[in-house]
This record gives structure tokens, sequence and C-alpha cells, in this order.
């Protein structure tokens, strides 16, 4: 049998060709389908009862104007996000088992051991005693002692309920379930203070002002970022958020929620 001649390294160069052939088909469909890493998406939990406002969204939850500032740091530092509302207990919960990744409230015991906490406050809460014009002011809270208190159900403020419910305080509460009728009662002289946040007193009194009504802060509660430790690269991620919450802009929107 006759065989054809073959140079010297042909058989080398029709590999050499033939790798060359499947490294541009394999780099041709690399780049259609390029390797992204984007975080993954964070959950907001916040409680379902508003410390900031009385008003709703329309998912009929609370309009939490710390979703806004939110929205600022996840958009700058490029991470997916979407916010849920619970119960406190529910939320807590959801935080400790890593459900949901991220928060922002006061440094609770609850959240040592499962979350990182920003080393600055994003911003403050503000707890008040409102009183009528004719009322004494209320300088710290041993001032409640043997008085009649109007408190709206489901806020703890900071564990100050604790201290009214001490009944060696001898403090009468009313409990009532709107920031709207609690000023309603106080208006009429069914106790001689209310305890409310801030914002959403202000807004109530706001719409339905009276006359001569005042307030004494009773105490400030400092508002931290909180980062699941679950989160991957958690840590890195805190450090992110907390430098841009330290911006201008940032810094702008926590003005104006402590100047309320």
């Amino acid at each position: 049998m006759q065989r054809k001649f073959k140079p010297p390294g042909h058989d080398v160069w029709h590999t050499v060709t033939l790798l060359l052939l499947c490294i541009g088909l394999n780099g041709s469909a690399w780049a259609q389908s390029p390797v992204t890493n984007k975080p993954p998406e964070i959950e907001y939990a916040s409680p379902d009862q508003s410390i900031w406002t009385t008003r709703i969204n329309e998912r009929g939850e609370p309009d939490n104007p710390l979703l806004r500032v939110a929205a600022k740091l996840f958009a700058k530092a490029g991470i997916p996000w979407h916010a849920r509302s619970y119960p406190a207990s529910r939320m807590f919960n959801y935080l400790q088992d890593g459900t949901a990744q991220f928060s922002m409230l006061v440094k609770a015991p609850a959240l040592q051991d499962c979350c990182l906490l920003s080393k600055t406050p994003v911003t403050t809460a503000e707890i008040r005693a409102y009183r009528r014009a004719d009322t004494a002011p209320v300088k710290v809270k041993e001032d409640l002692v043997d008085k009649q208190v109007i408190t709206i159900r489901g806020y703890s403020y900071g564990g100050l309920n604790h201290f009214l419910m001490d009944e060696q305080h001898h403090v009468t509460i009313h409990v009532t379930q709107s920031h709207a009728s609690a000023f309603r009662m106080l208006a009429n002289g069914r106790a001689d203070y209310v305890i409310d946040y801030a914002g959403p007193a202000s807004e109530v009194l706001a719409a339905d002002a009276i006359e001569g009504v005042a307030f004494d802060v009773l105490s400030r509660q400092d508002i931290h970022l909180v980062l699941s430790k679950s989160y991957p690269d958690a840590q890195n991620v805190m450090n992110r958020l907390e430098a841009i919450a330290a911006t201008r802009e940032i810094g702008a929107m926590r003005l104006t929620l402590q100047n309320q």
C-alpha cells in the first residue's frame, strides 16, 4: 500500500489548529454569558408599628422614612434589596436566624450575637411626655411616679414601660390604640401625660392642635444600622454602608428625622 508523504510537524500543527478553534468557540460562549458577582438580595425587616410616623403606604404598612435612607444606602452600595414589616418579636427572630439580613434599630441584647451594628448611629428617636399647660413638667422619669399616664398599645418606649408598670411607682396607665386617641384623652383631661415618640405625635398635633400643649424630652434612643453576620462578607459590607451613611446626603436625611 502506498502511503502519502506528510511533511514533518504536520500532525502537531493539525492538533494546534484544533485547539485554537476550540478555544475560539469557548471564548465566544464566555463572552455571551459573562460571570457576574452580584451580591445577594437583602431583606430589610422593620417593625409593623412605627416610631416615626402615623402614615401608611400603599401596601398598608407604616410609611417608614428610614426606607428612604435604606434606598440611598443600597443604591450607592450596589446591593439589591426589598423591605418587609413584621410584628417586633417575629422581626427579631428573622434577624437572628438570617431570614432577614438588615434593619435599623436600637442596640438590643437580642441582636448582639447574630448581627453587626454600626459604630455610629444613623439617627435618633425621641421619646416625649406631652402635657397640658397647667401640668408640671417632667425632667426625669421619676417625675411620673403617682401620676396618670396615657400610652399607646404595642410600644415599650425603650424600656420605659417597665418603669411605668412597676407597682411600686404607683403610675396609673391608660392604654389606647392610637396616637390620635391618646391626645384626645389628654385634651379631655383623662390623664396628666401622654408618652409618645416625636414623629407620630407631631403629625397628630399638626392635624388637630391642642391649645397650650407642651412636651418634655424623656429620652433619646440611638438608631443603628443592623446587618446579619450570615450575610456574605458581612463586615466589609457593614464598613461600606457606614461609609455611605457618613456622607452629607445621608446626613441631611438624618437631620430631617431628628428635627420632627
